[in-house]
């Protein structure tokens, strides 16, 4: 997801201080800075058919563009892995796998926002959002109709990412806050590659697998 900007804009945002940018000037440094990331990140579902929001837990890494590894611990166990060309979701109680080409996955995904390579502005529009519990928010429209969120905001304290808000399109919302985000960590190779377990259904795109 790296933006390509001029030498200009890239020195202007290296001296601009975190405490003082829009929520848009701090995702155009966190996209120019970090290549890769990890993290922990808590996430909360609510809709209005649903009395409580359902809660869930993990780690999180990626290295850009297209390489990710989403990791749910708590209430269930589910991988969700991203090898630059493919997208891999492994649901251990069913033993299923779900592989998907990475463009189609990724395209215009909140998983965009963080691992993508271009995908930013190609389909988003985005646009600097409020200030909210001490974070600066972006707002982000994707671009296709097709897309499953119809809108995402992310929220930034110190050229990181704190928040993300997903709506989608029967106003349920996804709520990730990430904790212990670090930048450009040493990342082994293996986090990103995905081996089927034994025994387990692979369904998908043919082209994928």
């Amino acid at each position: 997801m790296m933006l390509f900007r001029s030498l200009a804009v890239a020195a202007a945002l290296a001296y601009t201080t975190a405490a003082g940018a829009s929520g848009l000037d701090q995702l155009h440094a966190f996209l120019t800075e970090t290549k890769t990331s990890k993290g922990t990140f808590t996430q909360s579902v609510a809709s209005k058919t649903r009395p409580a929001a359902q809660k869930s837990s993990g780690t999180f890494a990626f290295q850009r563009p297209g390489k990710f590894r989403w990791t749910y611990d708590k209430p269930f166990e589910q991988l969700i892995v991203g090898d630059g060309a493919r997208v891999w979701v492994y649901d251990r109680d069913l033993n299923q796998v779900v592989v998907r080409k990475l463009d189609v996955a990724l395209g215009a995904t909140p998983a965009a926002l963080l691992a993508g390579d271009n995908a930013l502005e190609k389909n988003f529009t985005l646009i600097a959002g409020a200030v909210a519990d001490g974070l600066e928010y972006v707002d982000a429209t994707p671009k296709t109709p097709e897309s499953q969120f119809t809108r995402v905001r992310i929220g930034f304290r110190d050229n990181l990412p704190r928040r993300m808000e997903l709506t989608d399109a029967f106003g349920q919302i996804t709520t990730l806050d990430f904790a212990s985000v670090e930048r450009n960590p040493t990342l082994a190779a293996t986090q990103f590659r995905f081996d089927v377990p034994s025994g387990a259904d692979v369904v998908g795109d043919a082209g994928a697998k």
